[in-house]
C-alpha cells in the first residue's frame, strides 16, 4: 500500500518512545558526521552496552574518513582534489547503491551532481555566482555514467572520463550508516534494534513495549531548527527504513527568491513544485550488498550476514521524489517493491 499525503504540512523524521531499563533494552547515542546518532537495542547475553557504542562509533569514523566531503581528509574529499587511490568497502557500497538508484530514477538522484550543489551554495563549498553559462557548462560533465570502477593490483580504482566529474554521496551515505550499525549489531545477535543518525532510521523486531516501533513525523516550521517537538503524525514501524528529504528547513533566499537545497540534475537548477517533503518506508531493498562489519572493528564469535540497506535506499529514494516532485513521484512509488511514501506538499 502506498501512503500519500499531499495539501498537509511537511514533516522530518523524528525519534520518539525512547526505550526503558527493563528486558536489557539499552539506549546508546554519540556524535557523528555533523550531527548526532542514537540507537536502542536489546542485549543478547553477554554483550555489554559498552561493546555496542564502541562498535557504533568505529564504523561511523570509517564511514566519515570514507565518504564525508566536510572531511576534507577523506578518500571522498582526496578522489574530487584529483588524487589517485584505492577504494575502501564503504566507498564502494556507496558507488554502487548510487549508481544503481541512478539508475532506475532516471537520473533523477545523482550524486555526480556534486558541482551542482556546491555552484548553488548546498554542496562543500561556499555559494559562487551563478549564471545560466555556469550551469550549463557544469552539465556537461554531470552523470554517474562519467564514472567507472577498475580493479588492478588487487584494488578497485575509481575513473572518470573529465577531471572535473566530482561526487557527493550526501543523500546516501547517512542512511548507509545505520545500515552498517544494522548489520554490526546483527552479528552481536541483535534482533530487537532501532538506529538512528541524522534522523535517518532503520528498525528491526520490537520495542522495550513490546510492540512496534513508534516514530514520529515531526510537524514543520519553515525554516525552524530540529527538533522543534510539534508532531504531525505518529506511526507504528518495524523491519524497515525510513528516511525523510525536505525543503522547508534546508533553503535560501537571495534578491527576494527562495533557492531550495534540492538540485534537479537534469535541469541543472534548485527545484520549482511545491513538494515540500517525501517520506519513505522501505522494507524490501533491492538486491545489493553491504559490506559486513569488519572483525577488527566488530568483536564477537558470531556475526551475521549484513543487514539489507533499507536506510541507505530509502534515504536515495526520499531525494528522488523530491527531485522530481509530488505526481510523478508518487507514480514512481508506485514501481517499487517495498515503498510506502508519505508526501506533502504546499
Amino acid at each position: 500500500m502506498k501512503l500519500t499525503r499531499f495539501g498537509l504540512l511537511a514533516a522530518v523524521i523524528l525519534l520518539t518512545a525512547a526505550c526503558s531499563d527493563a528486558g536489557r533494552y539499552i539506549t546508546v547515542e554519540g556524535f557523528a558526521q555533523g550531527g548526532t546518532w542514537h540507537l536502542i537495542c536489546r542485549l543478547p547475553q553477554g554483550v555489554r552496552p559498552q561493546q555496542v557504542k564502541a562498535t557504533a562509533d568505529s564504523l561511523l569514523l570509517e564511514i566519515d574518513r570514507s565518504v564525508s566531503g566536510y572531511n576534507r581528509g577523506s578518500l571522498l574529499s582526496r578522489l574530487n582534489a584529483g588524487e589517485v587511490l584505492p577504494l575502501d568497502r564503504h566507498f564502494i557500497a556507496n558507488f554502487e547503491m548510487s549508481r544503481k538508484v541512478w539508475e532506475i530514477s532516471g537520473g533523477a538522484f545523482d550524486p555526480s551532481a556534486a558541482p551542482l550543489f556546491d555552484l548553488w551554495g548546498f554542496g562543500f563549498t561556499g555559494e559562487e555566482t551563478v549564471s545560466e553559462r555556469a550551469v550549463d557548462s557544469i552539465m556537461a560533465f554531470v552523470g554517474m555514467d562519467h564514472f567507472s570502477l577498475e580493479q588492478r593490483d588487487g584494488k578497485t580504482f575509481l575513473l572518470r572520463d573529465d577531471p572535473r566529474c566530482k561526487l557527493n554521496f550526501n543523500a546516501i551515505a547517512q542512511g548507509y550508516s545505520c545500515d552498517c550499525i544494522a548489520s554490526a549489531l546483527e552479528g552481536l545477535g541483535c534482533r530487537d534494534y532501532l538506529v538512528e543518525v541524522g534522523r535517518e532510521i532503520v528498525c528491526k523486531g520490537l520495542s522495550s513495549r513490546g510492540g512496534k516501533w513508534r516514530i514520529a513525523l515531526e510537524k514543520p516550521v519553515d525554516g525552524a531548527e530540529e527538533g522543534n517537538g510539534q508532531i504531525q503524525e505518529t506511526l507504528e514501524l518495524t523491519d524497515c527504513g525510513i528516511v525523510t528529504s525536505g525543503n522547508y528547513r534546508k533553503f535560501y533566499e537571495k534578491d527576494g527568491k527562495k533557492y531550495a537545497h534540492t538540485i534537479d540534475p537534469h535541469t541543472g537548477r534548485p527545484v520549482t513544485h511545491n513538494l515540500l517533503s517525501a517520506t519513505v518506508i522501505l522494507s524490501n531493498a533491492p538486491s545489493s550488498v553491504i559490506p559486513g562489519p569488519d572483525p577488527s572493528v566488530m568483536p564477537g564469535p558470531d556475526r551475521a550476514s549484513p543487514a539489507s540497506p533499507l536506510a541507505s535506499y530509502a534515504d536515495a529514494y526520499a531525494t528522488w521524489m523530491m527531485v522530481i516532485g509530488g505526481d510523478a513521484a508518487r507514480a514512481a512509488a508506485d514501481t517499487l517493491p517495498g515503498v510506502e511514501v508519505i508526501l506533502i506538499g504546499e
